[in-house]
């Protein structure tokens, strides 16, 4: 099947459904972990309730941390699509409230802490790849909050005494940001280049962890060290670019060989894709004018993405197939792709634009211009349709990636988010770029200071 191992992720995790977050106040024994990893089933077990816990968060706010502030997407929806597309963030929205983030990083933390217990050999490679695995989503997890929220709560225990600390105080983002990239180099020394079939998309291997340190390396504008990650998943024959008659199956289907790591829903664990963008006249979200209008002549991509048939597009095509019209609004099963090789190729291409070195980014870039039935820039061209090559690599993100999570924080990490939301959405102040943070954590934590935008 499919997603069998989706499957054995519900199943399983459903033993680590007592875990308590460390910000929540509850009682220590509602989950003892000291209790239940006692042999290499119960190991796995802790792991994959940590990727259950990455689905419940990615579930909704992929798209409303990834898109809902930039400039892709329109909304007639009230709530966090009309607060968010108006910068009108409160400490009431949805997608203000982290509690997912840190159930993931939680439950991490006691994998990390007691699988090490389980394996007598420390240099086994199910108990360094189970671990690399647990330090893989604790990262991808601490990832987004630095990205959304700045500095945050940070530990790295796990909740298990009454006499630990329970009301942490924020700890600065680039510490953060420090262990991001030590669990990371570590998920990508020891996780398994691949576990096979379908596996290797849905869980994190080698090249998923190193697919993830290229995005934060680019988020730290660390452009070498950036390159180099990349390249280890370019040059990895897991990933290869799909035929432009199969990009919308990249998404629909899902596991296809671009994939590097999605996060993996089936029947049981299901997502809000549908209601995001493909519920007939109902979406939350419908592609901007402005995106439309950005399209390059003859671009293949274009009547893949939203519906075509109608004057005012308000569906979403990208993720379900060209044509789709089903205006069920029941929960959608597909995945989430978090990293794909368009997207560090691309990366890799910006990189070396800032670099100077547009020799090497070219090569990249048209690889996936000459997929969507685009002619090939050169430097001169480059120049001449977008004034620089940064800026013909970013803007091919937009159209490649869009609607997949990427464009708001492409324009916070390359400092253009005020240039271009202030015309459409009043966007000015750098301290309004962070999200607020939900009142019931403000209100649970006497040490926690709301963001000072906020406040």
């Amino acid at each position: 099947m499919k997603k069998n191992i989706i499957k054995w992720i519900a199943f399983l995790s459903v033993l680590l459904m007592g875990s308590c977050s460390f910000l929540e106040k509850e009682p220590i024994s509602s989950f003892s972990a000291q209790g239940f990893y006692k042999n290499a089933s119960d190991a796995q077990a802790g792991v994959y309730g940590i990727y259950d816990a990455i689905q419940s968060s990615f579930r909704l706010n992929f798209a409303y941390w990834g898109e809902g502030r930039a400039d892709a997407i329109e909304t007639n929806h009230a709530g966090d699509p009309f607060a968010l597309r108006q910068n009108t963030l409160t400490p009431i929205i949805t997608s203000s409230n982290w509690n997912n983030l840190y159930t993931v990083i939680s439950r991490a933390n006691y994998a990390i802490k007691y699988i090490p217990e389980v394996f007598e050999d420390e240099t086994g490679t199910l108990r360094n790849q189970l671990i690399g695995q647990a330090r893989a989503l604790r990262a991808i997890a601490y990832f987004y909050l630095v990205r959304v929220w700045g500095d945050v709560p940070f530990t790295l225990e796990p909740y298990e005494s009454i006499q630990q600390d329970l009301f942490l105080s924020k700890t600065d983002k680039e510490t953060i940001l420090n262990q991001i990239v030590d669990d990371l180099l570590y998920a990508s020394e020891f996780c398994a280049p691949s576990y096979g079939g379908e596996r290797d998309r849905v869980l994190i291997t080698k090249g998923g962890a190193d697919g993830i340190l290229t995005q934060v390396y680019m988020w730290r504008k660390q452009y070498e060290q950036a390159i180099i990650a990349a390249e280890r998943v370019i040059d990895n024959p897991l990933y290869s670019l799909v035929s432009i008659s199969n990009w919308n199956n990249m998404f629909s289907a899902g596991l296809s060989s671009e994939s590097v790591f999605e996060v993996g829903y089936n029947e049981i664990q299901t997502n809000a894709m549908r209601v995001l963008y493909a519920l007939g006249n109902d979406a939350n979200y419908f592609p901007s004018q402005r995106f439309m209008t950005s399209f390059e002549e003859g671009d293949l991509r274009k009547p893949k993405i939203w519906d075509n048939t109608q004057a005012q597009p308000r569906k979403i095509w990208k993720f379900f197939g060209e044509g789709f019209n089903d205006e069920s609004p029941d929960p959608s099963q597909n995945n989430i792709i978090l990293v794909r090789l368009a997207d560090i190729m691309l990366l890799k291409a910006e990189a070396h634009a800032r670099l100077d070195e547009h020799s090497l980014a070219l090569p990249l870039l048209n690889s996936v211009r000459n997929r969507a039935g685009l002619e090939a820039l050169t430097e001169v061209t480059a120049i001449e349709e977008y004034g620089d090559m940064v800026s013909a690599v970013m803007h091919e993100r937009s159209i490649e990636l869009c609607f997949e999570g990427h464009r708001w924080f492409d324009l916070v990490r390359t400092d253009n988010a005020i240039a271009v939301m202030q015309p459409i959405n009043g966007l000015s102040d750098p301290r309004n770029i962070l999200w607020p943070i939900h009142e019931d954590a403000v209100n649970r934590n006497p040490n926690l200071v709301q963001n000072e935008f906020y406040r």
